[in-house]
């Protein structure tokens, strides 16, 4: 997932390796074998899946830098949102028409929605990630920034090695431990992924079906409305109250419309009953907002961010 904060530069002193070194590893990855025994996983998965690890210095470095500043929407957009990822989204989606329509009559998820995070998270398929992800949550939880979140997402990932979906040296992902086209991590893979192509494995890595059946999975699980929209750009009037724009003020459109708020063209938003919130990201031109529903909060729940939401809604209306 692309986040909204830049990375700068972190003292090299601060990136060293702990102190702890290799025999406190050592004796971490026997305590997880430990554990995983305890739960039924199989020996032999437990030797392959930590054959060779070690701890990833690259992981540690990447862990440690912390963010400094956050961008705006526009400089979000324009990182996220180039020309050229719309016009890859365009060609995917008319090449995979058949496949979405398959998953959205399965989940009645908007299979445009499907395209953004697919395009937002992987571009399309192409940004897997290639870190072996039991060394790289071994890593991190070991090192001890969010210990008990890591561990406990790497006993997720041997569950999976142990069901039989993907062999040890093919899970590979991002460096905190997002898997596949989707960028699951192992607990949302458990909980979501599908078998969609019905080839007896739920592959997220190198199955389009299973990729997009279970991004369909996810949100349907997560309370996607069938048929209802995600939000829509809108224009606000001049002196519009900022604290009016916020998520959970929901109100009808017709109560937006009475303040001043219609579509960008001018004309009303819709129906007057149906109720909506008006978000505004920050750095956003004068008048510039976005009328929301509550599947964009479903999309929220994907990745907790107004802009990442906005922007797979966004990619995912450029295909069409």
């Amino acid at each position: 997932m692309i986040s909204r904060r830049a990375l700068l530069p972190t003292p090299l002193a601060a990136l060293a390796m702990p102190a702890r070194g290799q025999d406190s590893f050592a004796a971490f990855v026997n305590s997880v074998k430990a554990e995983g025994r305890r739960a039924g996983l199989r020996e032999a998965i437990l030797q392959q899946a930590f054959a060779g690890v070690e701890p990833n210095q690259k992981v540690i470095e990447l862990d440690r830098r912390q963010p400094e500043f956050t961008l705006t929407w526009p400089e979000y957009r324009a990182r996220v949102l180039p020309e050229s990822r719309m016009q890859a989204a365009r060609e995917n989606y008319a090449r995979e028409r058949p496949l979405l329509a398959r998953v959205e009559e399965r989940y009645g998820v908007d299979p445009l929605i499907i395209m953004g995070i697919w395009g937002v998270e992987s571009a399309f398929g192409a940004n897997k990630g290639s870190y072996r992800l039991v060394e790289a949550l071994s890593t991190l939880a070991w090192e001890g920034r969010r210990a008990a979140y890591f561990r406990s997402e790497l006993i997720n990932a041997l569950r999976i090695l142990d069901q039989g979906d993907v062999a040890p040296a093919h899970m590979t992902g991002g460096w905190a431990g997002a898997m596949g086209q989707p960028q699951f991590m192992p607990s949302s893979y458990l909980r979501f992924a599908v078998d969609f192509d019905g080839d007896g494995r739920r592959d997220i890595w190198d199955s389009k079906p299973d990729v997009f059946g279970s991004v369909g999975n996810y949100l349907a699980k997560n309370g996607w409305r069938r048929g209802e929209p995600w939000a829509q750009p809108v224009r606000l009037p001049l002196g519009f109250d900022a604290v009016a724009a916020v998520r959970d003020n929901r109100r009808s459109l017709d109560e937006w419309m009475r303040m001043g708020v219609r579509r960008l063209d001018g004309r009303e938003l819709g129906r007057a009953d149906i109720q909506g919130a008006v978000v505004v990201p920050s750095g956003a031109e004068p008048g510039e907002g976005f009328m929301t529903y509550p599947n964009f909060n479903v999309i929220r729940r994907y990745n907790p961010s107004d802009f990442y939401a906005l922007a797979v809604g966004l990619l995912g209306r450029s295909a069409a």
